[in-house]
Formats: structure tokens, C-alpha cells, sequence
């Protein structure tokens, strides 16, 4: 079985405790945040230690989320919380239909353009409004040392190989 943090995908984050019950504000990386609710069953962490929780009631507020957490039942409890990460289990995320990827099985991905010349590895995902885009770094063997941002799109992406780890991309290498 893989350590644990490699069993974990980050979906939010806590920011701070909100009011004197316990009550958590936190931000989803889900989209639309609302998601992140889906999950009743959370892993909060920081560099130091990992901890098991379940979700008992929610609320959205503005762009964040309202949270209590099962046991969080005061101001105390919850700000020892703050700042903590959200996780769920890889396991615990829907199917998705052939050729939908979620991000954090992109990244890491080495990118191929059409010659067959390597322009790096997906080091981020990011969401710009219009579409998603790749920061590409370069890595061993890279046709440079330039980092890129790629659109993530159809016109872009031509090909993704989960099993070989490459992506393969109708991009000038030159721009």
C-alpha cells in the first residue's frame, strides 16, 4: 500500500476558524466549490501531521465555504485547525469519461510537441478563466532550459498516454 500522502489529492483548504461553536471557513479547489461538500469524509494536513474527520453540517458563504466538523465544537478547537489542507482519497474521486483527466494525474506528465522534441514536464495545472493551462518546465533531455504555459485545449492537447507519461502537443516550440 502507498504511503498515505501519496493516496491524497488536496481539495480546499482550511483558513480560519468563524465564530464560537467550532464553525470552519474554508476555500474549495473544487469547481464549483460546492463539491468539495461531496465528500463527507476529509484528511486535514500539514507538514507535520494528518487528521481523520468527517463533515456533520455546511453552508456556502460568498466564495467559502462554512463547515462544522464532527467533535470541532468550539473557537479553540477549530483555530488549531486553521491553515490546514483538505484531502480526500484518489480512490474516493468519480469516474471520469474517456479523455477527461483530473489535474494531478497531468502533472508530472512529460510534453511532446509534434516533431517529437520534449519540452518538459507538467509541473502545475492553472486555471485562467478563459481555459486551464500547463506550466511546462524543462527536465532531463528538454529541447531547452525555457519554461512554457500552455493552453489546455483541444487545438493544444493532441494526445495524452496516462500508462507511458507523456502528452503530446501541437505547439511551436519556438513561441
Amino acid at each position: 500500500m502507498p504511503p498515505l500522502d501519496q493516496e491524497l489529492i488536496v481539495v480546499g483548504k482550511v483558513l480560519s476558524a468563524h465564530g464560537v461553536r467550532g464553525e470552519l471557513k474554508v476555500y474549495s479547489f473544487t469547481e464549483p466549490p460546492a463539491n468539495l461538500l461531496d465528500y463527507p469524509n476529509w484528511i486535514l494536513r500539514d507538514s507535520r501531521r494528518h487528521l481523520e474527520v468527517t463533515l456533520s453540517d455546511s453552508r456556502q458563504q460568498g466564495k467559502n465555504l462554512l463547515v462544522f466538523l464532527d467533535g470541532i465544537d468550539d473557537r479553540d478547537q477549530a483555530q488549531q485547525l486553521a491553515h490546514l489542507e483538505i484531502c480526500v482519497r484518489r480512490s474516493e474521486l468519480p469516474k471520469l469519461d474517456d479523455g477527461e483527466y483530473y489535474w494531478h494525474q497531468l502533472e508530472g506528465l512529460k510534453v511532446i510537441e509534434q516533431n517529437g522534441r520534449l519540452l518538459g514536464r507538467i509541473e502545475r495545472m492553472l486555471s485562467t478563466g478563459a481555459n486551464d493551462v500547463m506550466r511546462v518546465l524543462p527536465c532531463e533531455g528538454s529541447l531547452d532550459q525555457r519554461e512554457r504555459l500552455l493552453p489546455y485545449t483541444d487545438g493544444c492537447v493532441r494526445r495524452v498516454d496516462l500508462g507511458a507519461g507523456e502528452m503530446q502537443v501541437e505547439w511551436d516550440a519556438d513561441f
